[in-house]
């Protein structure tokens, strides 16, 4: 769990709880075995509602859209929604109206399943792109999953394991299953929220990156969620970058379906909107941990810059950095490629003013190199997790950005993604 200060957290706050994004009223979630791609691992995701849910959602701004996501994007226009599925191991992505087709099919298929309409369907795929989606078994998985779904109807204890399922659906080249669950008690009784995440490569967002689904029982008017979703990822998944490469398919959906009865107001909705800020952080440095063949995990913080744009501009360029990102692998501590990505970043900044340092060990004073210990650095750098500190010395925002170091095993896995 991170430890991030935000509104509300601590005493008074919220808490870990198990069950993913089933973990919230009147949500159900499994994933189920289809062979999109390969046998025996999960690949369809279905996430229910039991109450039409308030939706909001923020998409890729790579001008290559898949057609799930072009899809969903049609059908929270109205801002509701009841119904996620997901299939991983195909994209659907750059494929015509054999594409659109196959994203409708699922929205289809779906909502037959569950008596909905299709437009009430959020629609998303992951994995390879410019190949045909095989409809027919991704049909046979929603099937399969509604079944499931149906199956688990008074069994609280199988929530939670179901729901699971769902996490483990989404994932492609990822090694760990990224889920979280909270709950906040307010004056009024208790409000949860759910989410799940995958992304380890083709990572560097653009809008929120990913594939992300987030629930909760609170009841937010779809406008005022869209608000609080587009500040969340903005923080959190709009700060991790793994291999600069935006991908067709991302996308971060939240429901609110109201089911706990509690419409947060006044400092409770700083409460909440601290909540999902929370859990947006949480998911996002996981991917960033898991990032393809990454063995280490970089958090690099701006602080001091003229404007949290600028700050946010700059850390993200760090963090991206593949001289950056190879010298934590090798345990390098040169720390001119740091402030060389700063540079270049398009942010405004007065270079001679820049401090740096590594962990607790300062490399950098004002634009110039220190004397430094070379075997202190190095054992900040050999550690499990880095941080770097840039400090601008230019005003008073601050941001962080997460990501990972760049190592022989990307290349392997992405050298031969498509078998």
């Amino acid at each position: 769990m991170n430890t991030t200060n935000f509104p509300g957290e601590g005493a008074a706050g919220w808490r870990p709880i198990d069950g993913g994004v089933g973990a919230p009223q009147g949500f159900w979630a499994t994933g189920v075995m289809a062979g999109v791609k390969y046998q025996n691992k999960y690949d369809i995701a279905l996430i229910f509602s039991e109450q039409p849910a308030q939706a909001a959602g923020v998409y890729t701004r790579n001008l290559v859209k898949a057609h799930p996501l072009l899809l969903t994007q049609k059908h929270l226009a109205n801002g509701q929604a009841q119904a996620i599925v997901v299939n991983s191991g195909n994209a659907n992505a750059c494929m015509g109206p054999q594409g659109d087709e196959a994203a409708a099919a699922m929205a289809r298929s779906t909502a037959a399943e569950l008596g909905l309409a299709p437009e009430d369907v959020v629609v998303a795929s992951t994995g390879v792109i410019g190949v045909p989606l095989p409809v027919e078994r991704v049909q046979a998985g929603i099937v399969a999953a509604a079944r499931e779904l149906r199956e688990l109807a008074g069994k609280d204890n199988e929530r939670a394991e179901a729901a699971h399922q769902a996490a483990l659906a989404i994932m492609t080249t990822d090694t760990t299953v990224k889920e979280v669950a909270y709950e906040l008690p307010l004056a009024g009784g208790t409000v949860r929220l759910g989410g799940i995440a995958k992304g380890s490569g083709m990572i560097h967002p653009n809008m929120g990156t990913m594939l992300g689904f987030l629930t909760t029982d609170a009841a937010v008017p779809a406008s005022r969620l869209q608000e609080l979703l587009r500040e969340a990822a903005e923080e959190s998944f709009n700060m991790v970058t793994v291999d600069g490469d935006t991908s067709t398919n991302d996308m971060v959906v939240v429901l609110a379906n109201g089911c706990s009865g509690i419409s947060p107001q006044g400092a409770e909705w700083q409460q909440f909107a601290g909540m999902v800020k929370a859990a947006c952080v949480d998911l996002a440095q996981m991917i960033a941990r898991d990032g393809e063949g990454a063995s280490k995990f970089l958090e690099v913080t701006v602080q001091g810059a003229a404007s949290l744009a600028s700050a946010r501009q700059i850390a993200r360029s760090i963090c991206g950095s593949s001289l950056v990102k190879a010298a934590m692998f090798g345990e390098d501590a040169n720390w001119g490629r740091i402030l060389a990505a700063a540079g270049y970043s398009g942010a405004e900044f007065d270079p001679t003013k820049a401090d740096i340092y590594l962990g607790h060990v300062q490399v950098a004073q004002a634009g110039q190199g220190l004397p430094f210990s070379e075997e202190e650095a190095k054992k900040v750098l050999a550690a499990k997790d880095i941080k770097v500190l840039l400090e601008l010395h230019d005003g008073q925002a601050a941001a962080t950005a997460w990501g990972c170091d760049l190592t022989h095993e990307y290349v392997t896995i992405n050298g031969k993604y498509r078998t």
